[in-house]
């Protein structure tokens, strides 16, 4: 058959109501009452799942590889031995998740190639569909594990040895559902990889555009923070006498938003755990640990932040009289997308007519792994109320067959 022109190629369109439905059907599996998905890692219903959705690829003749972690790879066949441009995410939810985070990634790389096939298209690169194990970390840390131990992030024994709340390790758990595969995570190259994802804020739908192309991952930085004071009887100990451990902890507490707001416009800043000692009615509270969580689009910008909040907690040490100390717990480095993949986004959605704009992700995802390997970029779409790990996470079937469609073109211009 001969190749389509490039214009032919620009009026491809996917099968919305096709993928629609494969996005349903995938949802009965672990559906709960609410409407949501309870689809947990490495349980029966993921091999479920994932036996679905492997199927799936092999009924649109893909070949199928498994790795020793469970990352699923399925490959579209290329006229060249190229290394493949790949889409993909995660088909595991949190306890109260939805139908769309992850499982829309990886079904919309199902679609193209479905439509692919459909038009009779050859590629030059192979087109893969990969599906990484436990990316949602609800069941067993580290988070976004399969794609970690892929990009080499952590060892595929640390990763064996993690265990569930019931004792239960990732690699029993993988033999028990048979999904050790054979091939070494990492071993598997990789041309280009998009991911396509629900966005899971209210950016989208608040600036009412249907694509964003997401341009990089926030930096993390996570600290545990402990103001200690004295605890003291509530009624005799007078306000001018007391060391009110609460009192510094607030005024720290509301500086974590303040820096967010002293760097924008991508700057965040979030206490979202407080724990008051002795945490009784009628005693001055004498110690508060609280958890402070900054993000920002650029290391540097996060070491400012870093730099920001150190310096007011010092100032309101010496101010109070009141030890402060910010103890780092975990940090995760920005992870800006390769420009020739955001462009490829940015050309497809202005191709396709598709309203857009510049979008960074406040979320982790396995693109953040993958652009450590290769050119990466991710796509996304709004989501209502930007509501997600949630069981009422709902999105738009346009704006599901509209980041597909990008998907599609932007594959097609890196695959050739």
């Amino acid at each position: 058959m001969d190749m389509p022109t490039k214009t032919d190629i620009t009026k491809l369109r996917v099968n919305g109501q096709r993928l629609w439905d494969s996005l349903m059907e995938l949802a009965q599996i672990g559906a709960t009452e609410k409407g949501g998905v309870c689809r947990l890692t490495l349980t029966d219903l993921d091999k479920q799942g994932r036996d679905l959705v492997t199927r799936w690829a092999r009924e649109a003749g893909m070949t199928v590889t498994v790795d020793k972690i469970g990352n699923v790879f399925m490959r579209r066949a290329g006229r060249s031995n190229m290394p493949p441009i790949m889409t993909g995410s995660h088909i595991d939810t949190q306890p109260t998740g939805g139908k769309f985070d992850g499982n829309y990634g990886v079904l919309a790389g199902i679609e193209v190639v479905r439509t692919l096939n459909d038009h009779g298209i050859e590629t030059e690169a192979p087109i893969e569909v990969a599906f990484w194990t436990n990316e949602e970390g609800s069941r067993f840390v580290p988070v976004m594990m399969g794609s970690g131990v892929f990009a080499k992030a952590f060892t595929l024994e640390h990763a064996y040895a993690a265990t569930d709340t019931e004792g239960k390790t990732v690699k029993g758990e993988l033999a028990r559902i048979g999904y050790i595969g054979e091939q070494e995570p990492g071993d598997h190259p990789i041309g280009a990889y998009f991911e396509t994802h629900i966005e899971q804020g209210p950016v989208l739908e608040d600036h009412d555009k249907t694509i964003g192309v997401v341009t990089g991952v926030l930096g993390i930085r996570w600290y545990d923070c402990v103001v200690t004071g004295m605890e003291a009887h509530a009624g005799p100990t007078p306000m001018a006498l007391r060391k009110d451990a609460l009192q510094v902890a607030a005024k720290l507490m509301q500086e974590v938003v303040a820096c967010a707001h002293r760097h924008p416009p991508h700057g965040r800043g979030t206490v979202g755990m407080v724990q008051v000692h002795p945490n009784s009615r009628n005693v001055i509270p004498g110690r508060v640990k609280f958890s402070i969580d900054l993000r920002n689009a650029t290391d540097a910008l996060c070491e400012a932040m870093d730099a920001d909040i150190r310096a007011v907690a010092a100032k309101l040490s010496a101010e109070s009289g009141l030890s402060i100390e910010i103890t780092p717990v975990s940090a995760y480095p920005a992870q800006p997308f390769h420009a020739d993949c955001i462009a490829a986004v940015q050309k497809a959605a202005d191709t396709l007519g598709y309203s857009n704009m510049r979008a960074v992700s406040g979320a982790g995802h396995d693109a953040v792994y993958m652009a450590r390997l290769a050119p990466a970029g991710m796509i996304f779409i709004p989501c209502k109320d930007g509501i997600s790990h949630n069981e009422i996470e709902d999105a738009q079937p346009a704006h599901i067959e509209a980041g597909c469609n990008v998907l599609l073109q932007a594959m097609l211009e890196r695959a050739g």
